[in-house]
């Protein structure tokens, strides 16, 4: 089971139309966000997905310190190259 929550209100692909899609996700367990690009390392946006990825990622960063707050102080957790 992944950790990770998808922010399932965005639904996003390539404007080349290869079907390659965005997707931003919520680390349930320490409020990280992590940005995919699924099936390839790059994707070309219309302005208007490219608006919606960045809402995305602002509602995942709002989701994020919550989640953070609601753990309370803890060392400083980085994320290590490997990730």
């Amino acid at each position: 089971m992944s950790a990770y929550s998808s922010d399932q209100d965005l639904t996003v692909t390539d404007a080349s139309g290869s079907g390659v899609e965005v997707d931003v996700a919520t680390n349930l367990l320490n409020g990280i966000v992590r940005l995919s690009v699924l099936w390839t390392q790059e994707i070309y946006l219309h302005p208007d997905d490219a608006e919606r990825v960045a809402q995305s990622l602002l509602r995942a960063a709002a989701h994020g310190r919550r989640i953070a707050e609601a753990r309370g102080p803890e060392p400083d957790e980085r994320l290590s190259s490997s990730d």
